[in-house]
């Protein structure tokens, strides 16, 4: 069975980033899909100081829930990022726990399907999810769109369940997930997987 992973990065288990996964949840459990949301908003979690033990140990080198999820990444067939906007970004605490966990595992990532769901009260929203973005767009891993951009507004769960579109844009979102893991499964077997080069880096010896 395949199966999506999704973070919650908000400080509150169950509050307006929750509400806006669970309506993912729901459309997943229909589409026959193995979920698990993971909480780790009100984790303590320092960023990366980039010591370079993940490429000798094949795991970060603060052993927390990074290295837990990891594992959980690892299996899953997509993955889900949940984050409330603090002044027009993604929560520090989330963006920690996201530079460790995509730089620290050395499994490919390559066509995992990937999408963020961000939630305000009133702006930051696109910013928030411009950055989220670009943690799959790095890896190889296709973004799953919907309807709309994939935000829901309100300052408490009661608020997100009056936001009628956004709700609606997550269950477009699931079901279009939900597609995309399957063809890519069915692809997988018939074609298997595009071949990547990884072996040039940008570079200027002449100084020009």
């Amino acid at each position: 069975m395949a199966k999506v992973l999704l973070i919650n990065g908000s400080p509150k288990p169950q509050g307006c980033t929750y509400t806006a996964l669970n309506e993912m949840v729901n459309i997943f459990n229909k589409e026959g899909i193995e979920t698990e949301i993971v909480h780790i908003g009100n984790k303590d979690i320092r960023g990366c100081i980039a010591c370079s033990r993940c490429r000798q140990d094949g795991k970060c080198v603060f052993d927390d829930i990074v290295n837990v999820v990891a594992e959980k990444f690892k299996d899953a067939d997509g993955l889900v990022i949940g984050s409330p906007v603090y002044y027009a970004s993604p929560n520090g605490t989330l963006i920690s726990f996201l530079d460790r966990l995509f730089y620290s595992t050395p499994f490919s990532k390559h066509m995992k399907v990937g999408a963020c769901i961000v939630n305000c009260r009133r702006g930051g929203n696109t910013s928030s999810y411009d950055v989220l973005n670009k943690y799959f767009t790095i890896s190889g891993m296709p973004v799953a769109s919907s309807t709309y951009w994939n935000m829901t507004h309100g300052f408490t769960p009661e608020d997100v369940q009056k936001d009628i579109e956004g709700l609606q844009t997550m269950r477009n979102l699931a079901r279009n997930m939900a597609f995309m893991i399957k063809a890519f499964k069915d692809a997988k077997e018939k074609y298997g997987l595009p071949e990547i080069e990884n072996s040039e880096y940008t570079s200027f010896p002449d100084g020009k």
